[in-house]
């Protein structure tokens, strides 16, 4: 017996307003907005009351015990990841198998490793996380920003790594920064915001400056060196040549798929020149260590190339084009290293220029269809000259290279079955060895075999799907028939979804179901016309892709509708709210988890400021019209049969504001006519993004047991 054949839960009442806004001419109810204000007594109430039904229905569901035990096992396999090399120093994050946070440890040449931030020794109760870490250039200092309670509100200190003492900082309003050391380390510059009362509308995280900032100094009296009046929601990445002379800003519009490249001679106090302006295409910067400034672009190619450019001929192109009245000075002083491949997305590359090497060369990883590939060519033709193995289909996500020269690529390995792995190319011998594998082991009970298809959409269009399961060798479908089957997706943000090692999808298998990712439009799997065609007029797109997925897993005989469970958090929740209330007859239960769902208000509450590139803005007549179409919250349908639905929330998420989870489930729990539970999981101390290894097991464990019950 499943839960779907138990009786209805009985629900908090909400109160039902008659609030309806008249927007371009369409009338817009909105009947649980006073969900939307956490601190009013009657959210908090209904919020208490939600918590005890999702309390007594959890009750109900069988092996959430079981799925605990053993997702403690797999987590407990540890993490390793990719060094980050200076001089002759490695500094890494890796978790062993008892601890809650992955520790950052340096490494010396005596092959002797000290930690230098521990997350858990820092606060026991693990709701502090290390959002970012950077070394200064010689490895004597670390700017490295910490943040509680899942907020992501860093604050930034600079450690001496040596002794482990922490000589500056902390230094506030931090959010997602990047640094960029000058040599010595006595300085660096840096992205902050501003505070809401210096903010021109009060939304100090909406405005943000690049500053300059000395050991010891007032952070208060940080010099502002570009952004001092730039527009509301801009952000900058930043980055600077090993000489200190050449800074290079990158401005981009929230999330927009662009941004502008600046550059500035700032040892010698010259002013900044556009290197790229007004360009559709965005293009990332890194400087080699000897001068060449590397320019990872979708300018002219949506699925990257790499080029490289003298920053004096930059600056220079840059004067003229200033003297001449042009935005943009055009792209003549860069050189093309790595050309477009049309079915291969550039992921990351790496430099090797040692000594050991007759000719430098450069090691390029790219996802082909969400797979990857690594390849070696040389730094001067572009050419090919050798392939990595890799142990399977899967994803390449870190690389690294010594950047004061070496003949080494690290970089990590991971599938849904294998735990990351950082292995290391040796260019001059042309092979590749395990450089570190993760320090504990959790074997898997069955075998796994991953599959990667393709199936139409509903206009056609090919879209990509892994399906993992335990099968019998060489059949098509699971060994015994349809089985229960979760679908993931994401779709958006050209972010992409590759395959990737997760406990929670390894136990599902284990238990005996099937795992489903679609590598959907609006994603980066395919290009950047692959995330354009599921962005603003076209995230129909992305929602049509998504049922087909699942139309597709039905039709193969994998799994029925009655048997289908979908999952997807942050945009992945506005997936799946659209998904279930599109088509709530194509899906038995929905984890629908730290979620957009109201597309009317989205942008007044967290981050939804900075991304009306990716879904466009109520407040212009169509850009509401496309919202509204597929809004979730805006299609619930009184006496429909919805599928059972879990949200899962977070009450530290400073990106996405819980109240579209509370406004969603109030609305179908007074419009269902189904039995099957529609609750929420509230928890607190912990926000969007990371979080202790444990509350990951607890999170994973209900979500199991909830497919489980619900799916049979």
């Amino acid at each position: 017996m499943t839960t779907s054949d138990l009786a209805r839960p009985t629900y908090p009442e909400a109160d039902r307003l008659d609030i309806v806004d008249r927007l371009h001419g369409v009338d817009v109810a909105d009947p649980y907005r006073w969900l939307e204000d956490a601190d009013d007594p009657r959210t908090k109430a209904w919020s208490a009351a939600q918590d005890d039904v999702y309390a007594s229905v959890r009750e109900t569901w069988p092996g959430r015990v079981e799925f605990h035990a053993r997702l403690t096992e797999l987590h407990a396999v540890g993490e390793v990841h990719v060094p980050t090399w200076r001089k002759d120093l490695a500094f890494a994050l890796r978790r062993s198998p008892d601890q809650d946070h992955a520790v950052l440890s340096v490494t010396g040449p005596d092959g002797v490793s000290r930690v230098l931030v521990d997350p858990i020794a820092i606060d026991p109760s693990g709701s502090t996380t290390l959002d970012f870490w950077v070394p200064s250039p010689d490895g004597s200092r670390l700017a490295y920003g910490l943040s509680e309670g899942g907020t992501e509100a860093a604050m930034l200190r600079v450690m001496d790594v040596a002794t482990g003492d922490v000589i500056d900082g902390p230094v506030d309003r931090m959010r997602y920064t990047p640094v960029a050391w000058l040599p010595g380390g006595d300085a660096f510059y840096y992205v902050r915001h501003l505070t809401d009362e210096a903010a021109p509308d009060g939304d100090g995280y909406l405005h943000r400056r690049v500053y300059k900032h000395t050991i010891g100094r007032d952070p208060e009296n940080d010099p502002v060196v570009f952004g001092a009046d730039a527009p509301r929601t801009t952000f900058f990445d930043v980055t600077i040549s090993d000489d200190g002379r050449w800074l290079v800003v990158c401005p981009a519009r929230g999330t927009d798929a662009r941004n502008d490249v600046w550059i500035a001679n700032v040892r010698d106090g010259g002013a900044f020149m556009p290197v790229q302006v007004g360009i559709d295409a965005v293009t990332e910067t890194r400087f080699g260590r000897d001068g060449t400034l590397y320019l990872m672009t979708k300018r002219d190619a949506p699925r990257y190339r790499l080029c490289a450019a003298q920053p004096s001929e930059l600056y220079e192109a840059g004067a003229r084009a200033m003297a001449e009245g042009a935005a943009d000075p055009g792209t003549a002083t860069w050189r093309e290293v790595i050309a477009e491949d049309p079915s291969a997305i550039i992921v990351d590359y790496g430099i090797l220029d040692g000594s050991e090497l007759g000719s430098p060369q450069v090691a390029v990883v790219r996802a082909r269809h969400a797979i990857a590939e690594v390849t070696i060519h040389d730094l001067a033709t572009g050419a090919q000259t050798a392939a990595v193995t890799l142990p399977g289909l899967g994803t390449v996500d870190e690389l690294s290279a010594r950047h004061d020269g070496g003949y080494e690529a690290w970089l990590t390995y991971t599938d849904l079955t294998t735990p990351a792995l950082v292995l290391r190319y040796d260019a001059v011998a042309g092979a590749v060895d395990a450089w570190a594998e993760p320090p504990g082991s959790a074997a898997t009970r069955v075998p796994v075999v991953t599959r990667h298809v393709t199936y139409p959409s509903y206009d056609g269009t090919e879209v990509g799907l892994f399906v993992a399961s335990s099968v019998v060798a060489g059949s098509a479908t699971p060994a015994d028939g349809p089985v229960p089957t979760v679908l993931y997706g994401y779709g958006g943000f050209n972010i992409s979804r590759p395959p990737t090692y997760d406990p929670w999808i390894l136990a599902w298998i284990e238990a005996g179901g099937v795992f489903a990712l679609a590598s959907l439009r609006g994603g980066g799997e395919e290009g950047e016309a692959w995330h354009r065609d599921g962005m603003r007029e076209h995230k129909q797109n992305v929602f049509d892709d998504f049922h087909a997925a699942g139309d597709w897993l039905v039709a193969q005989g994998i799994t029925t509708y009655e048997q289908l469970g979908i999952f997807g958090g942050s945009n992945g929740g506005l997936l799946v709210g659209a998904a279930l209330t599109q088509h709530p007859e194509k899906y038995a239960a929905v984890v629908c988890s730290a979620p957009l769902l109201d597309m009317v208000r989205y942008e007044q509450f967290g981050l939804g400021a900075l991304w009306h590139g990716e879904f466009g803005t109520a407040s212009e007549p169509t850009e509401f019209g496309w919202l509204y179409a597929y809004s979730p919250y805006h299609h619930v349908t009184e006496g429909v049969d919805y599928p059972a639905v879990t949200f899962t929330v977070f009450d530290g998420d400073s990106r996405v504001d819980p109240l579209h989870a509370r406004k969603l489930c109030a609305a179908l729990q007074h419009a269902t006519s189904g039995s099957g539970p529609i609750v929420i999981r509230r928890e607190q101390n912990v926000g969007h993004a990371g979080r202790a290894v444990s509350r990951t097991v607890d999170l994973a464990a209900d979500r199991l047991a909830f497919f489980t019950a619900q799916l049979g």
